[in-house]
């Protein structure tokens, strides 16, 4: 154990070492003109070319930019925009692989058919590529380094770069098929099947060429037998799969067997699968130790599974639905098979002249005709406590509050009216009144008395109102 351990740090002085003394020896510039000749721009970009190589990147963007913006119709205009671009890439960091893309884009759109874009697209897919996390932690990077790779393969498919790209591209599609597998396993040792038949299922379509494809199809198929014998078929097809593409997986003949329990047929084998297997199993190399030391400290993911033949994705994946969610499907709700039929088209139709709804009524006005009420009146409100207390007593309340006022008021301004022609009669207000009239006012005040000697609210509400009106003490 001890000489182990003193190997594993000697191995990690080793790579440290090896590290400090990469980063002090300045790479060769990969694309110099070599054309000898005296001119002042070809003088500017050989300066720039050696300040790039030495690690002066602000001093050779100077000379560079001074170049494109003197010498307009110059012949190394194109390599100048490009050598900027590398200047920001060499730099590193956050804020030059960013200004580094931003270059490398615009070279892109300025010159498409030059040979160097193709070179320009694939320093993109290295910038993504290189800032990759972990396959369990935020795969952000990951999803823009597949696009980037992608980008040039379909753009720049007869470019010498494809080939290692496409290779960038089966590592990436390893990392994210790892981080949908660690999810549906997960939901699969927790029996929660619907999920976990529909993230593994949805895993191998999307990538067929994932190391641990045989076994997340074995899940999948162990998840839908666990759903019932309704799911029976789903489960066959996964296990199938299993036998058929990949033979040689762990899960293979636990796939047959659970075949044969189901009382299904065992596929036979398909050759070409079979054939891509073998040549896998031979390509496939194991690490050694200060590899595998060199691992710990490594920010990006582990691709060492990762396929080396066979066409990675080109497309992007396609949202999937559990098994055990319900869909619509021509009007009848059936269980989900990874994707809703039906006919999900939208039309629409110009009217020409009179329609149904220029020639028929409102329905809506005649049921209210129909029932003497408004389209307009909203729910019917719930008695209040007055109205309670009225029906109690068998006294009548008025149905409209407004009604009321208006009577009140008209009430009041007859009795103003008799009072000012009394005035012009030169008779003081209130002494022909006859004191029986005073009763009426006394009583309404203190309340008038019902047969059973409750006082009466329905009496007090008028006098109250017309006090309030007249603003009279």
């Amino acid at each position: 154990m001890d000489s182990c351990h003193f190997l594993q740090k000697r191995a990690l002085l080793l790579a440290l070492a090896a590290g400090l003394l990469s980063s002090c020896i300045h790479k060769r510039y990969e694309t110099p003109i070599t054309k000898n000749t005296q001119q002042p721009d070809k003088v500017l970009f050989d300066q720039a070319i050696k300040d790039i190589e030495h690690g002066r990147y602000e001093v050779a963007r100077i000379s560079l930019q001074t170049l494109m913006n003197t010498y307009e119709s110059s012949e190394f205009l194109a390599k100048a925009k490009l050598a900027i671009a590398d200047s920001w890439f060499r730099e590193a960091g956050p804020n030059g692989l960013a200004q580094a893309e931003a270059e490398y884009k615009d070279f892109i759109l300025f010159y498409p058919t030059m040979e160097e874009a193709a070179e320009a697209q694939a320093r993109v897919c290295d910038i993504h590529y290189k800032q990759m996390d972990k396959s369990d932690r935020d795969w952000s990077q990951t999803l823009r380094a597949e696009t980037e790779c992608r980008q040039l393969v379909t753009q720049f498919p007869n470019s010498k770069f494809v080939p290692p790209t496409l290779q960038k591209l089966r590592n990436i599609q390893e990392s994210l098929a790892e981080h949908e597998f660690v999810v549906g396993n997960f939901y699969w040792k927790r029996e929660m099947n619907p999920a976990a038949a529909n993230r593994l299922t949805g895993l191998v379509d999307q990538y067929p060429l994932y190391s641990k494809a045989g076994e997340s199809l074995f899940e999948a198929g162990d998840a839908y037998s666990k759903m019932g014998p309704r799911f029976r078929k789903q489960a066959g097809e996964q296990f199938a799969k299993v036998v058929r593409d990949y033979p040689l997986d762990e899960r293979a003949e636990d796939a047959k067997k659970r075949l044969q329990e189901l009382e299904l047929p065992v596929p036979p084998v398909d050759a070409a699968a079979l054939d891509r297997a073998k040549r896998e199993q031979a390509s496939y190399h194991r690490g050694g130790l200060m590899s595998r030391s060199m691992g710990l400290l490594k920010g990006g993911p582990d691709v060492s599974h990762a396929a080396h033949f066979g066409q990675p994705t080109m497309t992007n994946p396609k949202p999937t639905i559990p098994a055990s969610v319900p869909v619509v499907n021509n009007g009848a709700d059936t269980a989900a098979n990874g994707s809703a039929t039906g006919n999900m088209d939208v039309s629409a139709q110009q009217i020409t002249g009179k329609s149904a709804l220029d020639e028929k009524p409102d329905a809506r006005t005649a049921a209210s005709t129909t029932n003497g009420t408004t389209p307009d009146a909203g729910p019917a409100k719930p008695p209040s406590a007055a109205q309670d207390a009225a029906a109690a007593q068998n006294q009548p309340l008025p149905t409209n509050r407004d009604a009321e006022l208006k009577k009140l008021r008209d009430k009041q301004a007859k009795k103003q009216a008799k009072m000012d022609k009394k005035k012009k009669k030169g008779e003081e207000p209130g002494t022909a009144q006859p004191a029986a009239s005073t009763a009426p006012q006394t009583q309404s005040t203190q309340g008038a008395q019902t047969p059973t000697g409750t006082p009466n609210p329905v009496s007090q509400t008028p006098a109250t109102n017309t006090t309030n009106l007249t603003g009279k003490p």
